[in-house]
This record gives C-alpha cells, structure tokens and sequence, in this order.
C-alpha cells in the first residue's frame, strides 16, 4: 500500500515487500550456518531465487547492520556475507552445487601447488592426501600453503603440538592454528585456554587429517574490545596457556572463573535464559546445535566440554555476540561420524548442555529438532 503512493511500479513494489519480508536471511545464513554445508547454499538460493535480489539483499544487509551503531559492523562480517554471496552466485548464475564444489576443490589444489614450487611432486602428493574434500574448500590459498608448511615443520620435528598465530587485520581477527593429535575434548581444552586468555573465538573449523591429526583453525578477538588481539606479549601468552591447556598442567575451570569474578557487577546482572535447537534439516551431513545463552567468559568452554561427555564429535562452530547474549551453532557428528538421528541421544545432548549453562540464569528454553527447522520458519520467526 505505501510503494505505490511513493510512486513505484508494480515490479519495484514486489521487490521492496520482499526484502522487507527477508530483510534478516542473508545475515542469518552468514553468521549462523556453516556457507561450506550445501544444504545452506540450498535453503537460501531457494529463498532469494534471482542473482538481482542477491545483490539488493547483499546491501540492504550491509546498510541494516551498520546503521545498528558504530561498533556493530567488522571485517569478520563482511568477510562471512562476502563468501555466502559468492557460494549463492554460482548457484543463482547456473551451476550446480556439486559442480561448484569440485571446481574449486580441484583449483584449491591446484594454486597450492603453485605456491609450493619447491616441494617434491612426492611430498606434495603426500600433503594433498592429508585431507578431506571438506578442507580444501574451507581456506584461501595463502591460509592453505601457510598451513602446509605448519603441518610439514611439525612433521620433520616430530612435534606433538604446533600452534600458530596470525593477526587478519582486514577481518579484524587473529586466525590461531593448532595441529594436533586428535582426541577428545581437543576443543573444549582450547576453548578454555582462550577464554582464560581473555580471548573470545568468532568461528572455528575442525579438521581431522587422514594422517590421525587434528588441525583446528579458530579465528579470535579481544572479549572487551571485540577486534584483533595484536600485541605480542599476549599472543605469547595465548600461546602457552593452549599448550598447558593441552597437557593438563592447568586448572582452566579456575583461571575462567578468576577472569568471570572480575567482570562488572553490571554485566554479572545481565541474565539471558539460556535456550537450545538442535535441527536435522538445516544440513544433509551434520546435526546443528544452536545456543542462546548470557555472554560470559568460559561459556564455550563449558558447552564444547559439555557435547565432548557425551560423545558428540564438533565440526564447525560459528559464534556470534549481541550485546550480553551470544548465539553459538555447532555443526557436531555422533562418535561413528555421522548424523545425529536418535532421540535418545538428542535428549542427552540437551540435558548435557541444559547443565552447562545452569549457572546463567533462568532455566533453559528447550526446542525439540522437529520444530521450526526450516530456514524460512527460522528468518521469519526472527523477523516477527
């Protein structure tokens, strides 16, 4: 009714209600989806349709995001909507999913190569070998070969643990590596580390070589000023409170909630009641696991140790902060490596959780996975 008394045709009119409509989808998909997971690139193409509107909602997104206030918007997200806008494109322009994933898989490897010219043919089949088609999909070629060479320092010293860290200042993060024996509660360890550091991890990538080793990316900021951690003497530090993490030599429970006492009594009022998802349908391969909770030191910490006890294996994780709440959304398989399909594991995985975040207010809201798992439900129960 009010396009047309603004003076817009019938076409300008269907568009502007349909952005409205799905004004939070783009973000929702970018922040809270893992974009290498094809059925994310499925249920948001089908949702958005043409590469035109792609493009409107891309900066209707950007435009709705920087004008919340003047420390909302970063390079961390511009960087996650830029890649869900290029996944979304080559579908919307006519290629297949899986055609896309194979292109490039295959120049991945290909532009890894050129930037290892002085490796064997030998040593660099023996690299490409070491991982699923997953990983390669994951990194930019500069991120691949630094980590090729992590993983080949590593091998020649016989290191049980190489960590390695790097400040992206046009993401306003710092990308930290680690590369180790693969075991579990790998995660829920760093986690803690981090959290005691007073870093706070943005996202994070799980990789389980073919070799037996785990290489875990996570990408961290500064838990009060929510940028990069830059200075060297912290990142030191980081570093050896990961490492005592890893060996056991540090009490991590303590350490977190010596860094939560500290916190204002201002922020130790603020009280989200904590809510769960878990979803079925918003991925083929995986079970998604989403956390509302108060915004806390060691919170990750407690929710990754809490899915480690019940056996429940974390692939990605995506995390996002909105003031005093957080959202967090696991990617998690079951202990065979595949979906989560059984109720009776499902309810453990939620009562697991509802304890770890027992101490963050009022009772969890509980939702079960058959409920609400479409991602129009989830964009338009948001936007209501």
């Amino acid at each position: 009714r009010i396009c047309p008394r603004l003076g817009m045709t019938a076409e300008e009119t269907e568009t502007v209600a349909w952005l409205v409509r799905w004004h939070l989808l783009m973000s929702y998909a970018a922040f809270k989806r893992d974009v290498n997971d094809p059925q994310t690139i499925t249920d948001f193409t089908d949702i958005v349709q043409s590469p035109e509107r792609l493009r409107l909602l891309l900066c209707l997104t950007v435009a709705d995001i920087r004008a919340v206030g003047p420390n909302v918007w970063n390079g961390w997200k511009a960087a996650l909507l830029r890649e869900l806008y290029y996944r979304a494109e080559e579908v919307l322009s006519g290629e297949t999913i899986e055609d896309g994933v194979r292109t490039r898989s295959s120049a991945a490897r290909d532009a890894l190569r050129e930037h290892l010219s002085d490796w064997t043919d030998a040593d660099f089949d023996d690299h490409v070998a070491r991982g699923h088609s997953a990983y390669w999909l994951a990194f930019d070629v500069e991120t691949h070969t630094r980590q090729a060479n992590i993983i080949r320092t590593a091998e020649q010293a016989e290191a049980p643990l190489a960590v390695d860290m790097r400040v992206d200042e046009w993401r306003e993060v710092t990308e930290v590596t680690v590369y180790a024996a693969d075991h579990p509660g790998l995660f829920w360890r760093i986690a803690g580390a981090m959290a005691a550091s007073g870093a706070g991890i943005v996202d994070a990538r799980i990789f389980t070589m073919r070799n037996g080793m785990a290489l875990d990316v996570f990408w961290i900021q500064d838990l009060e000023e929510r940028g990069a951690i830059t200075e060297r003497r912290r990142l030191d530090r980081l570093t050896r409170m990961i490492e005592r993490g890893l060996k056991g030599e540090v009490d991590l429970r303590a350490e977190i909630a010596r860094r939560e006492a500290s916190l204002p009594k201002r922020m130790r009022g603020m009280k989200v009641p904590p809510r769960v998802l878990i979803d079925n349908k918003a991925s083929v391969t995986h079970t998604v696991v989403e956390v509302n909770a108060t915004d806390r030191p060691g919170v990750l910490y407690r929710i990754t140790r809490a899915l480690a006890t019940v056996n429940v294996q974390i692939q990605t994780a995506k995390i996002s902060t909105y003031g005093e709440s957080f959202v967090d959304v696991f990617y998690v398989k079951d202990a065979f490596g595949m979906q989560v399909t059984h109720e009776g594991k499902l309810e453990q995985i939620r009562t697991a959780l509802r304890k770890s975040l027992d101490d963050d207010g009022a009772g969890p809201v509980i939702i079960p996975h058959s409920e609400d798992s479409a991602t129009a439900k989830r964009a338009r129960r948001v936007s209501s």
